[in-house]
């Protein structure tokens, strides 16, 4: 019987050269960001969260980030220093904040969306349909792991 692949190594090698790969892979138009680095995969995250909501709260884009709120706090303190995004306090609970999504964080966008194209294509290449099925299926298993533990 073959050995059976050593999925922890292989899974943690693997994301971390695809953060390394996708780093080194951005082409980011000096224009599109006043001639700063682009931004990192956990900001284009938030940029294309609130791209699809505006005026999410802190908590919801924790959860949609897959972040610890403190993460998200830091990561929007950042943001907010590249005039990227701005938080305000939720006018029905001022204890909530929100986050909104500025001019110069949208004028990211196309070009992270034109980054994740090349990037999920090259990805996919070499692999059919049925097999990135089974991968997908795999690491959402592996995200669910605590929600059925095992007796």
């Amino acid at each position: 019987m073959a050995d059976r692949p050593r999925l922890i190594f292989l899974l943690n090698s693997a994301q971390r050269k695809l953060q390394q790969w996708m780093t080194s892979q951005q082409a980011w138009p000096t224009d599109a960001n006043g001639g700063g680095s682009a931004p990192t995969s956990a900001q284009s995250g938030v940029l294309f969260a609130l791209a699809k909501a505006d005026g999410t709260t802190m908590g919801q884009l924790a959860e949609a980030l897959d972040l610890a709120p403190s993460a998200v706090s830091g990561l929007i303190q950042r943001m907010e220093a590249l005039h990227w995004v701005q938080r305000r306090p939720c006018p029905s609970d001022a204890r909530t904040q929100r986050v909104w999504l500025l001019d110069p964080g949208r004028t990211q966008l196309p070009a992270l969306k034109q980054a994740l194209k090349r990037v999920n294509a090259r990805l996919h290449e070499g692999f059919s349909d049925e097999e990135l099925h089974t991968v997908a299926r795999w690491l959402r298993h592996v995200q669910h792991l605590d929600d059925h533990p095992s007796p």
